[in-house]
């Protein structure tokens, strides 16, 4: 029986110091490029085969397209009408844009249909209706086995209508299916898949009404399991309480970048790492600039995000993109 506690208490040490040394001798920098991209908030950032997309954001703004390889900028085209407050996903090697709004704050208005972006033609075009019981922005979107997965969101801008939602979408029958509803509504988030389950972490009840608009940040990490179809909430807790965070998934952890709160004017820097198979937090070196209301990327192990704001609110717009890779 020790001799059995003894081989858990290794395997157990072994798989902490593995989670522990996955970014040892990271760090951030910022990266100097060729040319630069055109400033924005509340957009998002997507790789498509190699070359970034940072797409969306206040106004209509042609998309900003980098080669990391080369560290060159490029501008790609604008999108029909103004798209902003979304999780973009890339699906067949074209983004998708579901559950996103439009206008200005407080009273942003949730966009009607999907909006779709071909990098290879360089055009977009109109998808399906979101049914309009269902329309929202500002929630969770992603992709799990070819369907798509809205999950929370807000009704009215920043103002009111915090819901809980959660549909599915199957892009091949253009067919809609309302899901159970989420354990807590939340918004100004991004979800992630890892395996069989989709995870909302991070995020805020939105309540400009009340004069509460970021004072209900969320700290529980909400799940949903596709094998069994129900909902659970873990019992680990995001460390440092934000909205506007970026987020990218690296194999068992969900990595949520960045954000915005009002413990503080200047955007957050932290980076935590969220273990799936362990329920618990880590944490990751800061980025250089604190920003909000951005994406981020994983490719060739390595973290890129650009854009967005650095203080809580809507300004001053970054220009700046910064790399999480192994120190130089």
């Amino acid at each position: 029986m020790k001799k059995i506690s003894l081989i858990i208490f290794v395997i157990v040490c072994l798989l902490e110091f593995n989670a522990n040394a996955q970014f040892k001798g990271y760090n951030w920098e910022i990266i100097a490029t060729n040319g630069n991209f055109i400033v924005r908030e509340e957009g998002d950032f997507v790789n498509i085969k190699g070359l970034f997309y940072l797409l969306g954001g206040r106004g209509i703004k042609n998309i900003s397209v980098f080669d990391p390889k080369t560290s060159t900028w490029t501008n790609g085209a604008k999108p029909p009408i103004e798209l902003n407050h979304f999780q973009a996903i890339a699906y067949k090697d074209e983004i998708y844009i579901c559950g996103a709004m439009t206008g200005g704050f407080p009273h942003e208005k949730p966009v009607a249909n999907i909006y779709i972006y071909n990098p290879a033609s360089d055009s977009w075009r109109v998808g399906a209706e979101i049914p309009k019981d269902r329309q929202r922005g500002s929630g969770g979107v992603v992709v799990y086995k070819d369907k798509f997965y809205l999950v929370n969101g807000i009704l009215d801008g920043h103002w009111t209508g915090n819901v809980a939602w959660f549909d599915e979408y199957n892009p091949q029958t253009n067919q809609w299916t309302k899901l159970n509803d989420a354990p807590r509504a939340r918004d100004h988030f991004k979800a992630a898949v890892v395996g069989h389950k989709l995870y909302c972490i991070a995020g805020v009840q939105s309540n400009a009404m009340e004069k509460k608009l970021l004072n209900n940040t969320i700290a529980e990490v909400d799940v949903y399991d596709f094998n069994t179809g129900k909902w659970s909430t873990a019992n680990a807790k995001l460390p440092t309480l934000r909205a506007g965070n970026a987020l990218v998934v690296i194999k068992n952890e969900i990595l949520i970048i960045a954000g915005e709160s009002t413990v503080q004017k200047i955007s957050h820097n932290e980076a935590e790492a969220y273990n799936v198979k362990t329920d618990e937090f880590r944490t990751l070196p800061p980025l250089i600039a604190g920003r909000h209301a951005t994406g981020a990327i994983y490719y060739d192990k390595k973290i890129y995000t650009a854009a967005g704001v650095g203080n809580s609110g809507g300004s001053p717009l970054l220009n700046s993109i910064e790399c999480f890779s192994l120190r130089r």
